[in-house]
Parts: structure tokens; C-alpha cells; sequence
């Protein structure tokens, strides 16, 4: 896909949809993610929550079987809302990361 392509669509975002597409691409850019972490050996060398050994994938799983942030929280007391929102900022610039992993986690 091509920016011109994507021009329309863009352009036909609110203010703050507009704002939010600008986070994320500077985001990806600088390949830095606030309170995400790569370790290798850790958990497969999958994105987790900095500090953790919970996966960015689980995360987005469980909320893909509708699992809700409230109850996210409550199964894993160590997280806060900040951690929630940093994984969805980074599986959402990472969806082809995060499918795959949750893909390859189903069949093992």
C-alpha cells in the first residue's frame, strides 16, 4: 500500500485520530515502546511488559476472547493500566508480530 492511497482515509480522520496516527508512526519509527521489552531467552524473545514475563501477545489474545482491560488487570494484579495501554499501542504497529506469535502459540 501506498501513501497515496492511504491519503483519503487520513485525511477524513477526527483531530484526535489524526493525533493518535501520528503517535504510532513516531513510534514505529524510533522502534521504542514505552514499557515494552525484547529479552532474548526471555519468553521466546516475545515483547513483554517491561519487568515481566507477560507477553504482549497473551495480552492481546485474551482480549481478542473478550476479555476486558478491567479483568486483565485482575488476573495479573502486577500490571497497571499504563502497561495495558503501551501493549495495544505496540501490538497495533506490530499486528503481523503479534498474529504470528499467537498463531504459533495455538498450535504448540
Amino acid at each position: 500500500m501506498k501513501l497515496k492511497d492511504l491519503e483519503p482515509q487520513l485525511l477524513a480522520l477526527t483531530p484526535a485520530e489524526k493525533l493518535q496516527a501520528i503517535q504510532l508512526l513516531a513510534h514505529s519509527l524510533a522502534n521504542i515502546y514505552s514499557g515494552i521489552e525484547k529479552t532474548p531467552g526471555v519468553c521466546g524473545g516475545d515483547a513483554c511488559i517491561v519487568g515481566t514475563r507477560i507477553p504482549v501477545w497473551v495480552l492481546v489474545n485474551y482480549g481478542n476472547l473478550g476479555v476486558s482491560d478491567a479483568e486483565l488487570l485482575k488476573c495479573y494484579p502486577s500490571l497497571r493500566i499504563s502497561d495495558l495501554e503501551n501493549a495495544w499501542v505496540y501490538a497495533e504497529a506490530n499486528t503481523e508480530e503479534i498474529k504470528r506469535a499467537i498463531q504459533e502459540n495455538e498450535e504448540a
